[in-house]
């Protein structure tokens, strides 16, 4: 049994500190989509060194790889070498973070800290500036503690949010540098408050854009409505082919199973989700397979005439962009294949559809190790609860690159999320005891790679 008394007093000490330091990063608005100031996240990583500076390491490099695409956006690599002879636990977090949206949806300022009822406010507070001072908490700890047992590499990457592009290149590029024993991934979620997780499997993605046309020029709808149905509506009768009348994905080749460690109950999922009254669940099985282990499809974005710009006229042409979350197993390739022809199978009509640019990003199920069982053991220590493995619906393409670069390393999805966290979206926030136990987990499970 682990004497934990010096674990949290370690923690106890470092904790005011990280989270100032914390505060201080969601402050600058890092985020890497095009549409915003580029030069934010050259500041966010700039933050990242010196907060990392202020940790013990001295080796840190800020690169911004260049590839045939363009140039990346900037990530920190980081070593701190540890015992000679023993393991090395390369540590990944992001410091980009999604536009704040709609400033409507916050009831305090995107990008300034506040605290109310034990969570923090902001974005990235979550995803994922937590995630890297986890790490950068249990490195302080493990100091306050004598040193650190193993050798560590930080890989703070800074284009996650817009699906890591030069990613695969610069594992590539950097291969020696960020080879280890153990990958540690803090950009995952809880179960729920109190129920810490191991993210064992997630889906893949495929995002593809659709162009409907019926027309080559608007007609005045008076004149010719009728022989020819508009784009929109066109379209509309396209999508709706998408699921059968359970809500289920109804596309032919996609795969899914139901298969969950943990029962979601339907209540439970409507208060995180926010389900409105008299609202029915969609698809069949499991709700957590439906999360989890099923395909998933979604319209995210639709181009037609803005109603305030409206007229009588027939829409000639429409666009529209999917998101199908594919099953853990399947290749997202095939699965945009099955999509595509699905798509121009069930043309209404006789109408063009055409594909614009496209995202693919493989599912990620893991493999059980002995590494496993030890995180496991880390998470109930720190939570004193009994950890759950869950999966996520969402993607993380990149763990299955982390996979493939490095097939000999054991690999670890963490989280500091929760339900209530609500990433991407407005008031994000972090639950402060939970990043305490993030932060005390992953000092407890360096300690024990040691061993």
């Amino acid at each position: 049994m682990t004497d934990l008394a010096p674990f949290n007093a370690a923690i106890d000490a470092v904790l005011p500190g990280i989270r100032s330091d914390l505060e201080d990063l969601v402050r600058i608005p890092s985020v890497s989509s095009p549409a915003f100031d580029q030069a934010e996240l050259d500041r966010s990583a700039s933050k990242v060194k010196e907060i990392l500076e202020a940790s013990g390491v001295s080796d840190i490099d800020i690169i911004s790889l260049e590839t045939e695409t363009g140039r990346g956006r900037p990530a920190i690599l980081a070593h701190r070498p540890g015992p000679e002879g023993g393991p090395t636990v390369l540590l990944y977090a992001h410091h980009d973070v999604q536009p704040p949206g709609d400033r409507s949806t916050w009831d305090t300022e995107p990008f300034e800290p506040v605290e109310k009822d034990g969570r923090l406010y902001g974005r990235g507070t979550a995803d994922d500036k937590a995630g890297v001072l986890v790490h950068v908490g249990a490195l302080r700890a493990l100091d306050a503690m004598g040193g650190l047992p193993v050798s560590v590499s930080l890989f703070i990457e800074g284009e996650e949010e817009i699906g890591s592009p030069t990613f695969v290149d610069f594992l590539h590029a950097h291969r020696e540098q960020l080879k280890a024993d153990v990958i540690v991934v803090a950009d995952s979620t809880n179960w729920k408050v109190g129920i810490p997780s191991l993210t064992t499997s997630l889906r893949g993605l495929v995002g593809l854009e659709v162009t409907v046309d019926v027309l080559d020029h608007a007609l005045h709808s008076g004149m010719y409505g009728g022989p020819v149905l508009d784009a929109v509506t066109v379209a509309s009768r396209l999508i709706a082919t998408l699921h059968d009348e359970d809500g289920a994905v109804a596309v032919d080749g996609l795969h899914g199973y139901d298969r969950a460690q943990v029962d979601y109950p339907e209540g439970q999922l409507r208060a995180d989700m926010g389900v409105l009254e008299g609202v029915e669940l969609a698809g069949r099985g499991s709700i957590a397979s439906r999360l989890w282990t099923q395909p998933a499809l979604a319209v995210i974005g639709f181009d037609a005439t803005p109603v305030e710009t409206s007229s009588n006229t027939l829409i000639p042409s429409c666009r529209f962009e999917l998101s199908l979350r594919v099953a853990p197993g399947q290749d997202p390739a095939d699965a945009h294949d099955a999509l595509t022809k699905h798509l121009v199978d069930h043309a209404p009509f006789g109408a063009r559809v055409s594909f614009g640019g496209r995202e693919l990003g493989p599912a990620f199920q893991a493999v059980e190790t002995d590494v496993m069982k030890t995180a496991r053991q880390a998470l109930a220590d720190a939570w004193q609860a009994e950890p759950v493995d869950i999966g996520v619906g969402g993607s993380i393409p990149f763990i299955a690159d982390l996979a493939d670069v490095f097939p000999e390393a054991k690999i670890l999805v963490t989280g500091i999320e929760d339900p209530d966290t609500r990433a991407h979206a407005g008031n994000e926030s972090l639950h402060l005891e939970e990043f305490r136990r993030a932060i005390l987990a992953e000092t407890i499970l360096l300690t024990r790679l040691a061993e």
